[in-house]
């Protein structure tokens, strides 16, 4: 995995301006060593807490937009703030993380870094934050409106009923009906069903 040690002055190309000031506050006080990470799958940031006097450790999937960056690296520093009060006594993300990264984005809240989608988008998190974005979808569907997406990329809800898609590893789906919150897609080659978030990218296929 390509990681880079991000200069703190050019941070400001991976978040919203005004951020940057509260969040160097953060990285100073808390001798934080922040990376930037290609783009994974499985995770859009991580939190690695310090280890025999070396830095605390946060990394940040360098393909996200400006306000989903922030919103990953808010959620790690939380993580971190918890470590600091709690150690490891505690789960990842309990109600203690909880309640710390509710506090961080309502702080940022207030500053009025995010557009009006977001904040609202924000404000319902903050009720009972998830332990990931990637969990919430009312938020990743408004942070998706600020990405910059690859030609024929699309979200599997954007699909028609019947109409085929493409996953990044190459296995083509075929789109059926929606159940309560996920959308049922068939696996053309092996006839497998699977489930699939309507906030989840996947390619167009081009049957030209």
């Amino acid at each position: 995995m390509s990681k880079k040690e991000v200069p703190l002055h050019a941070l400001a190309a991976y978040i919203p301006r005004e951020a940057l000031e509260p969040v160097l506050q953060y990285l100073h006080e808390y001798k934080i060593h922040l990376t930037i990470t290609r783009e994974r799958n499985s995770v859009l940031g991580d939190y690695r807490h310090a280890v025999d006097r070396k830095n605390h450790r946060i990394s940040v999937n360098g393909n996200l937009n400006p306000y989903s960056f922030l919103v990953t690296l808010l959620h790690e520093i939380a993580h971190l703030l918890t470590f600091e009060i709690y150690g490891n006594s505690i789960a990842p993300h309990g109600k203690e993380w909880k309640n710390e990264y509710s506090r961080i984005l309502a702080q940022f809240l207030l500053k009025k870094v995010f557009p009006a989608d977001v904040e609202k988008a924000l404000l319902k998190s903050i009720q009972n934050p998830s332990a990931t974005s990637c969990g919430e979808e009312h938020l990743i569907r408004v942070l998706k409106q600020y990405d910059q997406r690859r030609e024929g990329e699309v979200l599997v809800e954007e699909l028609q009923t019947g109409q085929l898609f493409q996953l990044k590893d190459g296995r083509v789906f075929k789109k059926g009906e929606k159940l309560r919150k996920r959308h049922k897609a068939i696996d053309i080659k092996t006839g497998a069903v699977y489930l699939f978030s309507g906030v989840y990218e996947v390619g167009l296929v081009d049957l030209g």
